[in-house]
This record gives C-alpha cells, sequence and structure tokens, in this order.
C-alpha cells in the first residue's frame, strides 16, 4: 500500500505568504507545524485551543508563525486580516468538527461552518493577493445512504445530522462562490477537499474515538463503545495533509485543471470497525477493556458505513495514502504512549 511521493512539489511554499484558519485546532497545528519548517511564513487564525494539552501548545507554535486568536464569525476582523497579510495560499480548516455536539448546538455549529465560510469566502474574493484556496469540509457531507462503496466527489450532498448538514451547505455555498466569483478570477485556483476519518497524535477533543480511549485507559476505567460495529476510513492526519498541500502546489501552478472538489481516504480494504480500533488500542497499551454502552437515551443518528472513492486523487493528483489501517494506529498510539513517558518533543 503507498507508493513514494515526490516531495519537491512543497519547495513552491518556501517564503510564501500563508493563512491558515483553525491552526489550533488538530490538523491545522500539524498543517501549521508542517508549512512552518518548509520554509513558508504562516498566519493562523482561529480560537483559543480548548484541551489542556493542546497540540498547538505543545509544538509551541506561537512562539514561531503568526499567530492570531480571533473568531472566523467576525467577518471583519478576518477580512482585515487577510488584506493585511496578503497570503499566496489560503486553507480553510477552522469549524465546529464533531456531531454529538451539533445536536446540542446546532445554532453554533450551522453559524460557524456557513457563515464562517461564507466570511472566509467572502475574505478569499476580496484579496486579489491569493492564487491557492483549499477549503476543508468533510467525508460527512455526502448524503450518507449506508453505501457499501465509496462517494465520488460528484455525489448527493446531504446531511442527517447538524454537523453533516452544515458541511454539505458549507460545500454548496463553495460551488456557488466558485461559479459566481472566483470564475472571474482565473489566477486564483480554488478546491473544496473531504478526506475521512483522521487520527494521529495530538488530538485530545472529546467524543473521538482514539483520545476518548486514551482517557479511559489512563483513568483504568472502560472504554464505552456506542456504535462498536461502525465503520471509518481511519487514516492518520499526515495523509490528508499531504494531499491538501499537493493540491494546494497544483493549484497555484494550473488553476484551471486543479479546481473543484476532491476526496482523500483510504482504500476500502482498510477500513476498520469502532471496536476494532478500540481493541487494537487495549492490546497496545496492555491494559483497559472495551464494552459497548447502554447511555445511548438520547438516540443521536449516527453513520454506520461511510468511506470515500478516491479515484479522481489518484490518477489526476498522483496522491496515495502511505500507511496501512494497522500502522496508522500502531503510529498514533506510539505518540500518546510517548506522551504519557513524558518523552515526546523533549528540548
Amino acid at each position: 500500500m503507498g507508493q513514494m511521493v515526490n516531495l519537491d512539489y512543497l519547495s513552491i511554499f518556501q517564503n510564501k505568504r500563508v493563512m491558515l484558519t483553525g491552526h489550533t485546532g488538530f490538523k491545522g497545528s500539524w498543517l501549521a507545524f508542517l508549512l512552518n519548517k518548509i520554509g513558508a511564513e504562516v498566519l493562523g487564525y482561529a480560537l483559543d485551543p480548548i484541551e489542556k494539552q493542546n497540540h498547538f501548545n505543545l509544538l509551541e507554535l506561537d512562539k514561531s508563525i503568526n499567530h492570531i486568536i480571533a473568531d472566523i464569525r467576525d467577518d471583519k476582523k478576518l477580512k482585515k486580516t487577510m488584506k493585511d497579510f496578503q497570503p499566496d495560499f489560503v486553507f480553510h480548516l477552522a469549524a465546529q468538527a464533531l456531531v454529538r455536539p451539533s445536536y446540542n448546538d446546532p445554532r453554533t455549529t450551522f453559524e460557524t461552518n456557513v457563515m464562517g465560510s461564507v466570511n472566509l469566502l467572502e475574505a478569499v474574493r476580496d484579496c486579489d493577493s491569493v492564487r491557492s484556496f483549499v477549503y476543508v469540509t468533510s467525508d460527512k457531507c455526502y448524503e450518507n445512504n449506508e453505501w457499501v462503496w465509496g462517494y465520488r466527489e460528484n455525489d448527493r450532498l446531504g446531511g442527517h445530522d447538524p454537523y453533516s448538514a452544515s458541511k454539505a451547505a458549507a460545500e454548496i455555498i463553495f460551488s456557488a462562490y466558485s461559479k459566481s466569483f472566483f470564475f472571474d478570477k482565473p489566477e486564483l485556483g480554488a478546491a473544496s477537499t473531504r478526506a475521512g476519518n483522521v487520527i494521529g497524535g495530538g488530538d485530545w477533543a472529546l467524543d473521538r474515538i482514539i483520545p476518548d480511549c486514551v482517557r479511559a485507559i489512563q483513568l483504568n476505567e472502560p472504554i464505552y463503545l456506542r456504535n462498536p460495529a461502525a465503520t471509518r476510513p481511519w487514516q492518520h492526519v499526515l495523509e490528508p495533509l499531504s494531499g491538501y498541500l499537493l493540491l494546494a502546489a497544483r493549484l497555484f501552478e494550473d488553476p484551471e485543471n486543479y479546481s473543484g472538489s476532491w476526496n482523500f481516504g483510504p482504500p476500502s480494504s482498510e477500513i476498520r470497525t469502532v471496536a476494532e480500533v478500540a481493541q487494537h488500542m487495549v492490546d497496545r497499551f496492555g491494559s483497559g477493556s472495551v464494552t459497548k454502552s447502554e447511555n445511548n437515551h438520547h438516540h443521536y443518528h449516527e453513520a454506520q458505513l461511510l468511506q470515500l472513492n478516491c479515484d479522481k486523487s489518484h490518477q489526476l493528483l498522483g496522491w496515495y495514502p502511505r500507511w496501512s489501517a494497522d500502522e496508522t494506529i500502531e503510529k498514533t498510539l506510539d505518540w500518546y504512549i510517548q506522551i504519557q513517558n513524558n518523552r515526546i518533543y523533549d528540548r
């Protein structure tokens, strides 16, 4: 699985201005770290980190990038920040990114994921320096029919829960801006991306399988699973980020042929159930237990089958995932075990 990837394209980011929303989040902190190491001038725009052990803080990124704490719902500040910075590249990752909290607070979910995205699109529209724009949504933007085959980029959008609906709406809005406004800016390459479930070191969010399992194991508590048979396209955080970076480079060089929507995920042979992932963690840590939760009185809908077809990314971008599901889980658990043993990022 996985082909050797030519990383020469990364040189395009050297000495370029890159604006990144959501840089204090899990995926955003990894992307900010990578762009900074590549040699880009990075400006991050996001809310304060929530978790105590936030990856952004662990990396001390506030010391190495332009770090702005602000809300994407603040359209005036967002537009001014972008105009002042004059970025060449924009990556949009800021979001309310969890399904169950979207049931508890749908208003904030829609305000952030829909109107926040509109604000970002308006800022890009009004900033002539932007040459490459990667707009990240989610694999949950598709109308999920519980198919055994993967969803393609031209499949129907929709959402049963507020989070999924907000991401489908964000995609529809992106398409409208592309056809109504970006069409008149041929020098701008703009693409939306949908990635499968991402795991990896640095994720401490509540209601996500890996950090929830780690916390349960550390507290010597059972790992309670709501839907142990649910399957997901698990991939390491570095997999889709490599896709975003490759796509951004191609958009910069050839906006006409790379603008549009793109899926990034593992092949169907690498799908694992939630129970398999949790048990793998218990086996690797050498402690803990897995059980089905009986406390599901809200009966919130959660997808059972969800995977992506990534033929477009394979054939037109030359992007392929490099790690199998088992390697992905192992690499992820190595990170948390090193954190537990205070051995990671020693200075």
